[in-house]
């Protein structure tokens, strides 16, 4: 089912231009197909990258979500102000990878211990994030939460940090920004996980 707070908010009101194709899976940017995921896990251009290339993935596009108020730029989100967090929007056909897999994949890309920060990226719009669209995400984020935290204790981190909240409005970051390593294949990307394997509890 389809969920309003994460469609795309309407293109005639954003402050800057926007692409209408993913530069890498040539479909739709604005695209409703399948499950959807907010997902933040710091940097938004390297965690897109990990999504794009991951099987059964219909769709990616990074933006902005949580804050205060909409259509923010670039420059407003990164003095933390807005409070909102650089976030993944991920499309995936649950026929071929499920919701649990996404939210592992989630977990072991990045450290979700660090709070609002990864690496050397601070600042409260690089917290690590899961925004559910249904009640199975999550559901699927507590448990899988709960599995990794202790798999994590035992290598000697902390509790994670992350974030777990119905999907808020979700707002297109600028047209550079959509698949960036791609346009930029050797720019920065930031995004590292812990090398600790994140386990599927059973339901």
């Amino acid at each position: 089912m389809r969920n309003s707070l994460v469609e795309p908010q309407d293109r005639s009101n954003y402050p800057f231009p926007l692409q209408t194709t993913h530069s890498v899976l040539n479909v739709p940017l604005e695209n409703s197909n399948g499950a959807v995921i907010l997902l933040g896990m710091g940097c938004f251009w390297g965690a897109e990258r990990i999504f794009w290339q991951h099987q059964g993935v219909i769709a990616t596009s990074v933006g902005y979500a949580g804050g205060t108020f909409g259509h923010p730029f670039y420059e407003e989100v990164c003095t933390g102000k807005t409070g909102h967090a650089e976030v993944v929007r991920v499309n995936y056909d649950p026929s071929r990878i499920s919701d649990e897999e996404i939210i592992r994949f989630f977990f072991e890309n990045h450290d979700p211990t660090q709070g609002n920060r990864q690496g050397n990226d601070i600042g409260s719009q690089y917290r690590s994030a899961i925004y559910f669209t249904t009640e199975a995400q999550h559901e699927a984020a507590l448990r899988i939460k709960a599995a990794y935290e202790s798999e994590l204790r035992a290598r000697g981190y902390g509790e994670i940090t992350t974030e777990i909240a119905p999907a808020p409005p979700y707002f297109f970051a600028e047209e550079y920004h959509q698949q960036y390593l791609h346009k930029v294949p050797n720019g920065y990307c930031g995004i590292g996980g812990t090398g600790v394997s994140c386990p599927l509890p059973i339901s």
